[in-house]
């Protein structure tokens, strides 16, 4: 897959996962719109409800009261003992005061069905009363008469009972439309007058209110207060706090107009979690699939670039290993073409050294083959590795002598700095020998100058460390990360002024590893390499 077409894939998939995740985003937020709108609907038709059934109360208890007296005393009360309903019409012309009093009361309650539903204050419980007559009375002064204390027109007032009126007239009936719609009138005004203390009662409201939120399938975790003209009253919940998103309101205690200057605020300070308690199973299997797309996004894109890689090291793997053997086999070539030379045939010195040199290339292509056999199998843990007691430092002396030809060839220098009281340690001395003398040939071929070497070794707790430190060309950081991956060389391409494969750290790697050491780099661009090696101790 070429450069631009992996690009490709990559953007396009990325967008795919972006749009699918708007998406699921924008549903869920249209999902929580919508169930705002209903809960909102249905709130407002709620407190409607105990808006309707307050008032009804209220005037249930105005006409129970006069009902109630009229059955206990057998006479119409008046105006000082229950603040008699009534209104006034004067005549200007004549100079008279004509007061219209109204008297409930009810007639028959076995047989004749009023069919009105009123609220009992005490209980809450609903009752059902009969027909209602009408008591009217008119009293009519001649002059204008004294007051005192009571109610009139809205205005607290009282007749003084020594001033009689001229003329009475007394009327009684049943209570029609017409009479009706003037105790409506009489309630509205005598009722108006009281303070919102006296007509609502904070017990009574908030059982209304949760009552009709239970009705009405409504979370009944919620606060109340009453405002009078945008101003608190005492009727409200102790920790009612005003939100604009999650409070609603409506007029209260409304007049035969229905206005009012009272309004009735209910919030509900948990109404987002209720809301969400609907959506969460969809959000959580909504953002479950979400996450598996995004796992499965995720995956593919790091099985492409795992594959390009791949496939970057195995055209570079390719191309050093065919240099590698191409190089020992246009050796022997040369070799067995000198051999067959008739000058040279007879020579036995040049014909044992061009021998000795076809066995050290074949050599050289064996070991490169067992690297990549060992690394198969130390991958597989089909590689038999015996384990003994051994003194470090003699495996150390060991790999030295395997490259003191090279660096004797190099013109260069090799230092030990053996700084170790205790060296036993439990290991294979072959395999460890070949990771001394990967990390060394790699210092000898990274130094383009006249390689210098120093090895370190120290005891720190129970485990001795060892260093090969030289003065090469050094590696990047990125290399550092990657040089004990199989196949991993920091050049890349056909430039092959180093010969290798990318094998031999790879196989120090496993080797350390299957001997729970650790093994790591330290190295600077242009200022060498240090390799460090730690190993268990053992008594």
């Amino acid at each position: 897959m070429n450069k631009y077409r992996f690009q490709f894939l990559v953007v396009l998939m990325s967008l795919a996962l972006l749009g699918i995740t708007l998406i699921q985003l924008y549903w869920i937020s249209t999902t929580y719109e919508n169930k705002d709108d209903q809960f909102q609907h249905m709130v407002n038709l709620t407190i409607g409800k105990v808006v309707d059934r307050v008032q009804e109360k209220e005037r249930y208890d105005f006409q129970k009261k006069l009902i109630d007296y009229k059955n206990k005393t057998g006479k119409t009360p008046d105006q000082t003992e229950v603040r008699k309903i009534f209104y006034t019409e004067k005549n200007v012309e004549t100079n008279e005061e004509i007061v219209y009093t109204n008297i409930i009361s009810v007639e028959n309650f076995k047989d004749i069905n009023f069919g009105k539903t009123f609220i009992d204050s005490a209980s809450g419980s609903k009752k059902d009363y009969k027909n209602y007559i009408s008591s009217r009375k008119t009293e009519i002064y001649h002059g204008k008469p004294t007051y005192i204390d009571g109610v009139s027109s809205g205005v607290h007032r009282s007749l003084n009972t020594q001033n009689q009126p001229d003329e009475v007239i007394e009327k009684t009936g049943n209570v029609d439309d017409l009479d009706k719609i003037v105790i409506n009138t009489t309630y509205y005004d005598v009722v108006s007058a009281y303070p919102i203390e006296d007509r609502l009662n904070n017990n009574v409201l908030n059982t209304l209110i949760k009552q009709e939120l239970a009705n009405n399938k409504l979370p009944t975790n919620f606060e109340y207060a009453v405002f009078n003209n945008g101003l608190g009253t005492s009727i409200k919940s102790a920790n009612f706090v005003f939100n604009e998103k999650n409070t609603y309101s409506v007029p209260i205690l409304t007049d035969v107009e229905n206005h009012s200057k009272y309004q009735l605020y209910i919030s509900f300070p948990q109404k987002s979690k209720f809301l969400f308690s609907d959506l969460l199973p969809f959000i959580l299997i909504s953002l479950l699939f979400t996450v598996v797309i995004i796992a499965a996004y995720y995956s593919a894109i790091r099985q492409l670039i795992t594959q390009r890689q791949i496939s970057e090291i195995k055209n570079d793997f390719i191309n050093n290993m065919t240099h590698e053997f191409k190089t020992p086999i246009a050796t022997i070539n040369l070799a067995l073409d000198a051999i067959k030379n008739p000058k040279i045939i007879n020579d036995e010195e040049k014909v044992l050294r061009y021998i000795q040199m076809i066995r050290d290339e074949n050599k050289r292509m064996h070991a490169q083959i067992e690297n990549i056999l060992r690394i198969s199998k130390l991958e597989k843990k089909e590689l038999d590795i015996p384990k003994e007691k051994v003194e470090l430092t003699e495996v150390l002396e060991l790999a030295i002598d395997h490259v003191s030809l090279l660096i004797e060839d190099r013109e260069g220098t090799l230092n030990t700095h053996f700084n170790t009281t205790r060296d036993s340690v439990l290991i294979n001395p072959t395999h460890f020998t070949s990771v001394f003398v990967n990390i060394l040939d790699n210092a000898i071929k990274y130094s383009h100058n006249a390689p210098v070497i120093d090895i370190y070794t120290e005891n720190i707790k129970d485990t001795i460390v060892v260093k090969i430190k030289d003065q090469g060309s050094g590696m990047s950081k990125t290399a550092t990360k990657k040089i004990f991956d199989k196949f991993y060389r920091e050049h890349t391409g056909d430039l092959h002024n180093v010969k290798g494969h990318g094998l031999g750290l790879a196989y120090v790697k496993q080797i350390v590893d299957d001997h729970n050491a650790q093994v790591y780099v330290e190295s600077e661009k242009g200022k060498g390499s240090t390799f460090i090696i730690k190993i268990p101790l053992i008594n």
